[in-house]
């Protein structure tokens, strides 16, 4: 059994047709068909039921093909292992981060991080798919929110645990309050993140415990929108106090909310099953420093 037989047979089964499968691997149809033909005459048994110009797995060709993932993982494995060896500091890494969270977590680090290592390639993304993506494998790392039923495949490592507060234009008059219920957020007007945002989805979720609506008359997809939105007066929002904290906009004043109080936990997660080179090791512990430094200038502040 040969690693190419097994890369014919994984293409074959993408596009369940030959002629196709032979296309995306450069290669005539009647090779691809040859090699699988060996490969069945190999194992002893079909690996496709043949029916007309249609094709289907067979049971075994269902195993093999759950197989040839792991085979594929694992080569990739060893690849990762052995480039990252020849280059230490060198490499590259592709990060997934929820929407808003590189005005907090990386626009600074990211600065910092590439003059401490120029040599490393960084590619960060927004996506409200961080914990599907690096599932996928096309994150390296994810900083999202802790998942509450991982895959055994996942590994977490905690970063933070952020609190919500009231986000509104200094001169209003609750600007001014030590604090604000939840309930009194009916009276506002809000803007606000799309329903696919997690920030978005944890107020749904405070407000169906408290059987509350709240009027979000503006709905947007970045942050600076939002903050503009803020500081022009059009309406309130409900953001993370650290980030409100870093940024240190003297339009915006932060409100704490009571009962409940708005919170989440944030975590770093990648593949177990995946090789983590060099650039993802730096990156994680940069990145853990990063935010023990912004949660003590937080609570300075606070203090």
């Amino acid at each position: 059994m040969e690693l190419r037989q097994l890369e014919y047979f994984s293409a074959v089964c993408k596009e369940m047709h030959f002629s196709r499968a032979a296309e995306n691997l450069c290669t005539t149809q009647s090779n691809l068909s040859q090699q699988i033909k060996f490969l069945e005459n190999e194992l002893g048994t079909p690996l496709f039921d043949r029916i007309g110009r249609r094709i289907a797995l067979t049971d075994a060709g269902k195993i093999l093909l759950e197989q040839c993932q792991i085979i594929f993982e694992r080569i990739d494995y060893v690849r990762g292992a052995i480039t990252d060896l020849k280059q230490m500091e060198g490499g590259k890494l592709d990060i997934g981060i929820l929407p808003g969270d590189g005005d907090l977590l990386f626009d600074a680090l990211l600065v910092e991080f590439h003059r401490t290592y120029p040599k490393l390639s960084l590619s960060v993304t927004e996506t409200t798919e961080v914990y599907e993506q690096v599932i996928e494998g096309t994150r390296d790392l994810g900083v999202t929110t802790t998942p509450l039923n991982p895959d055994n495949r996942i590994a977490i490592i905690p970063l933070f645990h952020e609190e919500f507060a009231l986000a509104i234009r200094s001169d209003h008059p609750i600007a001014k309050s030590k604090a604000l219920s939840f309930e009194q957020l009916q009276q506002l007007k809000m803007v606000m993140f799309g329903s696919e945002h997690q920030i978005t989805k944890l107020i749904h979720s405070c407000c169906k415990k408290k059987g509350i609506t709240i009027n979000n008359s503006i709905v947007t997809s970045t942050l600076s929108t939002l903050l503009s939105l803020i500081e022009q007066g059009v309406g309130a929002s409900i953001l993370p106090r650290l980030l409100l904290d870093h940024l240190d906009r003297d339009n915006i004043s932060a409100v704490p909310l009571l009962h409940p109080t708005p919170s989440q936990d944030i975590c770093i997660i990648y593949r177990k099953d995946k090789f983590m080179g060099q650039a993802a090791k730096l990156f994680i512990e940069e990145l853990k420093s990063f935010i023990q430094s912004v949660m003590k200038q937080s609570t300075r502040k606070l203090g």
